[in-house]
């Protein structure tokens, strides 16, 4: 796509993949950014995310009750939350409600288009 042209991304035109139990689909990539979203089922944890050397990241809490743990650290997110997360911090997302966490993430700047 040319960066001068704004564009429609359709849910099942995203690239998707799986992180263990974590469906992840990525929306957008290029060199200044990346949008997506991670659904965990009830009572599963994501694998972990061993960060990104240059990047913050955003996790916005989109649906759920979900643990991020950042190291030693456990941050509680519910529906509405947002969590920072600076460059080379692993991350890794738990449910911990009765549906289905619903995780939107950007981060920046980009790494790269997706290989």
């Amino acid at each position: 796509m040319s960066d001068q042209v704004a564009y429609v991304v359709r849910r099942l035109s995203a690239a998707s993949f799986m992180e263990g139990p974590e469906h992840c689909r990525e929306y957008h990539r290029n060199d200044q950014m990346w949008f997506g979203t991670s659904t965990v089922p009830v009572g599963a944890t994501g694998a972990i995310d061993p960060g990104h050397g240059r990047s913050w990241e955003v996790f916005f809490c989109a649906q759920g009750s979900a643990v991020v743990i950042t190291g030693d650290t456990a941050h509680e997110l519910d529906a509405g939350d947002a969590l920072c997360i600076p460059p080379a911090v692993p991350h890794q997302i738990a449910n911990v409600g009765d549906i289905p966490v619903v995780m939107v993430w950007a981060g920046a700047p980009g790494e790269g288009a997706a290989s």
